[in-house]
């Protein structure tokens, strides 16, 4: 009897172990995703009310590698480390730019996985076919983007010949603002443009690349071995094709895949 219940014991600890190891950070099965839901084709509400995009269809698919419960968040993006600190999400996954100041505070950021680039979106016929012919001419950016950190850093001597920069909660506001007239021109990162322009009539992409950057995840201080086990489950997508085949529905951003070049 003693034997038996020590063979019993142990395999309750194996089956414990073994759902242990399918538990995020937190201790829970739960993986909570950040996104900025009107950020096409990365992240958004798709026509059957579901979210979907790049970025959704690649974390669910590691979710599923991990046997974790996928769950998508909203973040307000101008908020999103607030919002990431607050536990609200365990992760902000949303064709976010890398940027060195989120890791001196602390941040566990991923490796890059999209090259990106800024660029400036206006109406066909507007005349406008630079940057320099933004001077005295209203330009909308998202809030909290590193476009609007570009306009007020690195491209300050270029914003600073615009009549007014013009910040919107998000880019589908902006393009709004675009389209009757309260902007001339949208800043804005490459593929949300493409996305765009590809539905939409009417509008253009200026032939001007005016800021490079990389994609990443961000994770809370501390998430190291979270973060280490997403891009685990990612390289198996890679591996096995599956990132790949849901990188083929979005090819406005293929060939700047980080891990299909």
């Amino acid at each position: 009897m003693k034997k038996l219940l020590s063979i019993m014991f142990a395999a309750v600890l194996v089956l414990s172990f073994a759902a242990c190891g399918a538990k995020n950070e937190a201790g829970s099965n739960k993986f909570i995703m950040g996104i900025d839901p009107e950020y096409p084709p990365f992240s958004y509400l798709g026509d059957d009310g579901n979210y979907t995009g790049f970025d959704v269809e690649i974390c669910k698919a590691a979710c599923e590698k991990l046997g974790y419960e996928f769950e998508v968040f909203e973040v307000n993006w101008d908020e999103k480390l607030v919002q990431l600190d607050a536990k609200e999400c365990d992760c902000v996954w949303s064709g976010m730019t890398i940027l060195d100041s989120m890791k001196e505070e602390g941040y566990v950021i991923s490796a890059p996985y999209f090259d990106n680039s800024q660029v400036l979106l206006v109406k066909e016929g507007s005349g406008i076919t630079s940057s320099k012919d933004l001077a005295g001419k209203i330009v909308a950016v998202q809030l909290g983007t590193s476009g609007e950190a570009l306009l007020n850093d690195e491209l300050s001597d270029l914003s600073a010949t615009f009549e007014s920069v013009l910040t919107c909660d998000s880019f589908l506001k902006c393009f709004t603002e675009l389209d009757g007239g309260a902007a001339d021109a949208v800043f804005v990162d490459y593929p949300v443009a493409a996305s765009y322009v590809s539905e939409h009539a009417g509008f253009t992409i200026l032939d001007e690349e005016l800021g490079g950057e990389q994609y990443g995840i961000a994770f809370r201080a501390g998430d190291e071995e979270l973060c280490k086990k997403i891009e685990g489950a990612v390289a198996e997508l890679v591996k096995d094709g599956t990132y790949a085949k849901i990188a083929a529905k979005y090819p406005d951003i293929v060939d700047s895949l980080v891990f299909l070049k």
